[in-house]
């Protein structure tokens, strides 16, 4: 199976998904794009300039990046 994801950048994409109550995972990438899971995550609870709250964690915007899964199809043909 083919994993999907969207990163969240924006204010509206992270609304959105804080509307939808999409699960938004948390990951870290280095300078040579090796990503490193860093939250489970949940659902969106606040978002500010500076921070996303996301299941009773804070966590800092420019630092982290925030990731939904999209739909994947098992046997695509």
């Amino acid at each position: 199976m083919k994993r999907t994801y969207k990163v969240l950048k924006t204010d509206m994409e992270l609304f959105g998904a804080a509307l939808v109550q999409a699960h938004v995972y948390v990951v870290s990438v280095d300078e040579e794009l090796r990503m490193t899971f860093e939250d489970y995550g949940g659902i969106v609870e606040e978002i500010k300039p500076e921070s996303v709250k996301i299941a009773g964690k804070i966590f800092m915007r420019d630092q982290l990046e925030f990731r939904v899964d999209l739909v994947a199809e098992e046997n695509p043909e």
